[in-house]
């Protein structure tokens, strides 16, 4: 269990910090957002089918392809509540248009929640980091985004950060749920993990690929954008091999 507590600590910490750099860069400077989503959304996709794939798919879990699916269309429809802010977007609507910062709240929370699910210990103790690690790297351009959403939508900074902080708390809930099921549970529930896992592999896919297939105004890959996302490739291949 402390293993665990160290890496909720850090699923939380990473969030809390990443979100409180807002304060300390220009909210109209996009430079730093994009290098950062093009790295986790290249090092997503690489963790995916390096490590989460072949995890998956070596197991006995026959319907692992409909759940992977499954988590495609569940983020599909949690976009239409977080309007894209788990690939960066931040639509930041006029003053006119009533958004509601719960709401964006809430759909983030279940994707952060659902991503937790399967840090639990059916999977070995590299998979489960591998996948603390892309959520990390996922989640700090998230937080940037979320943050920067608040404050748009006249959240006083105290308020901001409770619910930054309300985030930076589902993955691990997600994770406590799971090992709550997993200790407490007499028959094996490795297939029931898979799966979990398989519904996460969805929405990692369906994410890094709307961020890599995402490009500049003119449509076109810029060198700068080229490298990250190939570093992003290769620190994620260098992790498969650990």
């Amino acid at each position: 269990m402390p293993t665990f507590l160290i890496l909720y600590a850090v699923l939380i910490l990473t969030v809390l910090a990443s979100g409180s750099f807002i304060f300390l860069i220009r909210q109209d400077d996009q430079r730093i957002l994009k290098i950062l989503l093009a790295f986790s959304g290249a090092f997503l996709i690489g963790i995916t089918f390096l490590k989460l794939v072949p995890e998956v798919f070596s197991s006995s879990a026959i319907f692992a392809g409909l759940f992977v699916m499954l988590g495609f269309l569940i983020q599909l429809v949690l976009e239409l509540i977080t309007e894209g802010a788990e690939h960066g977007h931040s639509h930041k609507h006029s003053e006119g248009e009533k958004v509601s910062p719960f709401l964006l709240l809430t759909g983030l929370c279940i994707h952060s929640f659902l991503e937790g699910m399967p840090i639990v210990g059916a999977f070995s103790t590299g998979i489960q980091r591998t996948l603390v690690i892309g959520i990390v790297i996922h989640n700090i351009p998230i937080s940037l985004t979320l943050m920067s959403l608040f404050l748009h939508y006249g959240l006083s900074k105290r308020k901001a950060l409770f619910f930054l902080l309300v985030f930076s708390l589902m993955t691990p809930m997600g994770s406590i749920l799971s090992n709550i099921i997993h200790y407490l549970s007499s028959a094996s529930m490795g297939i029931y993990f898979n799966y979990i896992m398989a519904v996460v592999i969805g929405i990692f896919l369906h994410v890094s690929t709307s961020i890599l297939f995402e490009t500049e105004e003119n449509h076109q890959y810029n060198l700068q954008k080229f490298v990250t996302v190939c570093l992003g490739i290769l620190v994620a291949f260098g992790l498969s091999l650990i």
